[in-house]
């Protein structure tokens, strides 16, 4: 086996040890995911990539552990962050033509920080919609995320780039934002792990308790202990392992003492129609039947949603466009759906909004309550397979809106209750596309969710051994 095709079998996990032991050094690890990159570049994963300025890190990074070892518990591993991430030296573009010519940024979000403090490699920006609106990753000023699955379908959104690139062998992992489902849509769609924590669990994250703040930040990666140990790097980035990877590896055994919920019940309805496809409720009932064979005790839930989720999270969702230092005249630049969000949000007055965040308010505390009776509830990720690259922005803005609620429908409600989730792959359809279910689980639950999810990735894989 050759260099390069050891490092690509790796886990991120073992390819961390790997260099921590000294088998590879960072420039090794760094060579070989920027020639990945570079051959695969027609699937549109990144905006852009900072080959040289990686290398130098990496040397930078190696020099390092050759007087007093490890960084910290990334050390030597690529990544990418979002382009709606500031990263010292590159241009932050959230994906937009209003922000293509910015100059460099001179300083690091928190988060970037973070990430150099753990020792990682940043390697460059990977593919959003503009301004991360929506459930895929197409925009003007760039290539569209594509399925390494199927590169005609959508790698979803909005941290498509950043799935893509883990998906196909470009970064080991990646961190991910999830404001509505940003996460856990594009590790659905491409059969990765991708959890979404609860509000306030990582540290650099906005930490206000209320509705309106949606937005965290969380991992991508291959497998649930990936997963778990570049959450654990996020929440303590001088940290080598903690809490998360440990939970991951104890799923390996067991899932723990949980009592389960499931349902199919979207908080769309019945503003909108929700189809679930046959494969979406196969890997439901799978995963289901999987964890009932361990002898967890699961039901389907006796649940119902109170109105109006629909018109009030479109409300709170628009509204952060008119917080934008924008330019008069700016919307002229705006791709459709954008325009129309902001035409939207600038329509509405303030006591509009906040009978709309009102009314979410109460619609979380009814359905926490809900869910509050089990540890971990379970509901689809996806309703149908991700689209063909360019179907959702080839519609009109409002049904591109609507379109997106019927693929996803259970995602943006985790973000409304600020509840930690999972999205873990159960099974592969005829055509290769991977299906996944949903673990929600209560306020700082993530490892019992990394752990839940271990489990299932076990069974899984003894499923498909079987066979």
């Amino acid at each position: 086996m050759t260099e390069n095709h050891a490092i690509g079998s790796l886990s991120a996990v073992e390819l961390r040890d790997a260099i921590a032991s000294g088998t590879y050094t960072a420039r090794q690890v760094t060579e070989h995911f920027l020639a990945v990159i570079n051959s695969k570049a027609d699937l549109g994963a990144f905006i852009t990539v900072h080959a040289d300025a990686a290398l130098a890190r990496a040397d930078e990074l190696d020099a390092t552990y050759a007087s007093t070892g490890v960084v910290g518990p990334l050390h030597g591993l690529p990544l990418a962050f979002k382009d709606a991430v500031n990263v010292s030296g590159m241009v932050t573009t959230f994906g937009s033509k209003l922000f293509v010519n910015s100059e460099p940024q001179t300083s690091d979000d928190p988060l970037s920080l973070n990430a150099n403090t753990s020792g990682a490699v940043q390697v460059g920006k990977t593919t959003i919609p503009e301004f991360a609106l929506s459930c895929h990753s197409d925009n003007d000023i760039s290539a569209p995320a594509r399925n390494p699955r199927n590169p005609d379908l959508t790698a979803g959104g909005s941290s498509g780039g950043a799935a893509a690139a883990v998906a196909s062998g470009m970064l080991p992992v990646a961190p991910g934002s999830d404001g509505g489902g940003s996460i856990r849509i594009p590790a659905a769609a491409t059969g990765l792990i991708g959890l979404k924590p609860g509000r306030g669990t990582v540290p650099a994250d906005d930490q206000k308790d209320h509705v309106t703040n949606l937005t965290v930040t969380g991992p991508l990666a291959r497998t649930v202990e990936d997963a778990g140990m570049l959450m654990d790097a996020l929440v303590d980035p001088t940290q080598q392992q903690g809490r998360y990877l440990s939970a991951a590896r104890e799923g390996h055994e067991s899932a723990g003492n949980l009592s389960i919920g499931y349902t199919t019940a979207a908080p769309f309805q019945p503003d909108l129609e929700i189809t679930l496809s046959q494969s979406a409720v196969q890997a439901l009932t799978l995963a289901v039947a999987l964890l009932s064979k361990e002898g967890l005790p699961i039901e389907e839930m006796d649940f119902s949603y109170l109105p109006d989720y629909h018109k009030n999270f479109q409300t709170v969702w628009t509204n952060g466009l008119t917080r934008m230092p924008l330019a008069e005249g700016a919307e002229e630049q705006m791709e459709p759906l954008a325009k129309d969000f902001l035409r939207q949000a600038r329509s509405r007055t303030p006591e509009q909004y906040e009978e709309a965040v009102e009314r979410l308010t109460d619609w979380a505390q009814d359905t926490r309550r809900q869910f509050g009776e089990y540890d971990v509830v379970l509901t689809p990720v996806l309703a149908f397979t991700p689209p063909p690259v360019g179907t959702f922005s080839a519609k009109e803005a409002q049904e591109d809106y609507e379109y997106q609620c019927k693929f996803t429908p259970y995602s943006s409600m985790i973000n409304v209750l600020g509840l930690p989730a999972i999205s873990v792959p159960i099974k592969d359809d005829e055509n290769g596309m991977s299906w996944s279910v949903q673990a929600i689980g209560r306020i700082g639950a993530e490892d019992q969710l990394l752990r839940l999810g271990a489990r299932l990735e076990a069974l899984v894989a003894e499923r498909r051994s079987a066979k």
